[in-house]
């Protein structure tokens, strides 16, 4: 399966072994504009219910930045309270559908990742990257806030680093330090280092017991059966403030760049 959406894709494969790759992207760094998150939390959902896959991949085109987050140009499209909530609540249909999803979530993080971009590695069961994954929760900087992608960078990292990350919200912290707070499992030097753990860490995944698996995963997101409801409250949040002039400004003097 693959879509082309606005420029950006999103394509789901899967091996004769089982492993599944869904890989998502746009070309300006990965942003997501609407139309990739809607497509993105149904190709997962679609990975998830197919018998031939064992377990996911999660991953970006290209080899420079991971996920820049939410879409300028949507951003600032964006009209009334109606178009906010529907914008930010395909964040919130992409971490629902990792959550739900019974098949363990490997992302593969290759570079900087910003805003939502930090909440979909957060949400996969187990993420990898290299050394120049490092991490931004810029939201604040647009007079919004993570909100969204919160709970699932809180529920990963734990609420010190979340502070930290959504407070300083200009400052890069390094792949290292997002090692440290638990947000990547493990992180190599380069993706050529990564690319063969992953692959040698999914193959033998998708020869474990698919019911064992599904049980952990059960295990793993105990607690979180309440996000069905509180993102979508936290996406309305985002709506509304998305629509405040400081955000406007804010988002226009980041355009020009």
């Amino acid at each position: 399966m693959s879509a082309d959406l606005k420029g950006g894709g999103v394509e789901l494969t899967i091996d004769e072994k089982g492993v599944g790759t869904v890989a998502f992207g746009h070309p300006a760094s990965n942003s997501l504009p609407g139309a990739v998150l809607n497509v993105l939390a149904r190709t997962i959902d679609e990975a998830s219910s197919n018998a031939d896959c064992k377990v996911i991949v999660l991953k970006t085109w290209g080899d420079r930045a991971f996920c820049a987050g939410a879409s300028f140009d949507e951003l600032i499209a964006i009209h009334n309270e109606d178009e906010g909530l529907e914008f930010f609540s395909g964040f919130s249909r992409v971490i629902l559908a990792m959550r739900r999803s019974s098949k363990f979530i490997i992302c593969r993080v290759q570079g900087k990742a910003v805003g939502g971009g930090v909440g979909i590695a957060a949400a996969a069961d187990y993420a990898m990257a290299t050394s120049y994954a490092g991490v931004k929760l810029s939201e604040l900087a647009i007079g919004i806030g993570p909100f969204v992608v919160g709970p699932a960078v809180e529920r990963k990292m734990g609420t010190a680093a979340f502070t930290a990350l959504a407070i300083d919200a200009a400052t890069w912290y390094d792949a290292q330090w997002a090692q440290e707070q638990g947000l990547y499992a493990q992180v190599f030097d380069d993706a050529v280092s990564m690319d063969a753990a992953i692959d040698a860490l999914t193959l033998r995944l998708a020869a474990s017991n698919p019911e064992a698996m599904a049980e952990l995963k059960q295990v793993f997101w105990a607690g979180t059966d309440h996000w069905e409801s509180l993102l979508p409250e936290r996406a309305a949040i985002s709506g509304r403030l998305v629509l405040s002039d400081f955000t406007r400004e804010a988002i226009n003097r980041f355009k020009g760049k």
